[in-house]
């Protein structure tokens, strides 16, 4: 019994951390947001998808040359890598424009249903076993987004698609993930997801990107934060995600939510309506309930 305690220990004490990482990283990100809501006041979307993206491009190129990566490798051009990036220039996005064009809470609401989208992904994609349990949870978190959505109902807007279909590409993104080339380190991935919020951006110029605006000294100062908040939140993801254990450090993603309805009350003057709340409770709660029985399931 005694050899088992320090282990019992060191192990709460790297979930305690790992979860700070998590905590720190969605922080991060919901501050991404707020950047990138901000400039887009005075700038085009896709100027400001092609700007941050190149900023967030060239800090981990710096990164994988300091780190001795090589950002060229001939696992970048595999079928899986293209797939991956293909779905992070959808959700890249179309997350961008709901951010831009719809309430910050309600785009960071309904992000949160990605977990779910990914467990029922994996189950039909790789064939990952899922019970009746947890696709009643899926199924249940999916309702909620119809809820904060609202079709059929007076405060319904088709722009609210737009963060839909950005969770959908991020899920996507997700499960490409999964059976990424081993050898891609963080560095890299991140310049590859960068370089195609670059490429996001590239495509979306047609429709509404507008004439080139010279960014001021305001609009230049979001968008490094942004890309600053971006790298930061990259990396404290990384650093949770390999600190601890995934079941314990996995449910405090949820605290993107609480910070991106904070910052869209608070700095946005948006409105918490009883659909969005609602919807919120729902899909957290489905959330935390797949992560409990992923648990369950592997100590059984």
């Amino acid at each position: 019994m005694r050899k088992t305690q320090p282990t019992v220990a060191t192990d709460d004490r790297a979930n305690l951390v790992g979860s700070l990482w998590m905590v720190a990283a969605m922080a991060a990100f919901a501050v991404e947001d707020v950047f990138i809501k901000a400039a887009a006041r005075t700038l085009p979307t896709a100027e400001i998808l092609i700007l941050f993206g190149l900023g967030g491009a060239v800090l981990f190129a710096v990164i994988a040359a300091l780190t001795g990566q090589r950002l060229f490798l001939r696992d970048v051009l595999s079928p899986v890598m293209r797939i991956r990036m293909l779905f992070e220039i959808v959700g890249r996005l179309f997350y961008a424009l709901a951010i831009t064009l719809t309430p910050l809470s309600a785009a960071t609401v309904i992000l949160q249903a990605t977990p779910l989208v990914v467990v029922a992904g994996a189950a039909l994609v790789f064939g990952e076993r899922v019970g009746p349990r947890r696709w009643l949870a899926i199924l249940i978190g999916l309702v909620g987004v119809v809820i904060i959505i609202g079709p059929g109902t007076d405060s319904f807007s088709v722009l609210s698609i737009l963060a839909v279909i950005g969770m959908l590409g991020f899920a996507g993104r997700d499960l490409a993930s999964r059976v990424a080339p081993r050898g891609l380190g963080t560095a890299i991935l991140g310049f590859y997801g960068f370089l195609a919020i670059v490429i996001a951006g590239a495509i979306y110029v047609p429709w509404g990107g507008g004439a080139f605006v010279v960014p001021g000294l305001t609009a230049s100062l979001w968008l490094a934060g942004a890309v600053l908040a971006g790298i930061a939140a990259y990396v404290c993801l990384m650093k949770a995600m390999r600190t601890g254990e995934v079941s314990a450090v996995t449910p405090f993603r949820y605290t993107r939510l609480l910070f991106g309805i904070a910052f869209g009350v608070l700095l946005f003057g948006e409105a918490l309506t009883p659909a969005m709340l609602t919807g919120s409770a729902l899909i957290v709660c489905s959330g935390l309930f797949i992560v409990w029985r992923g648990k369950a399931r592997q100590v059984s």
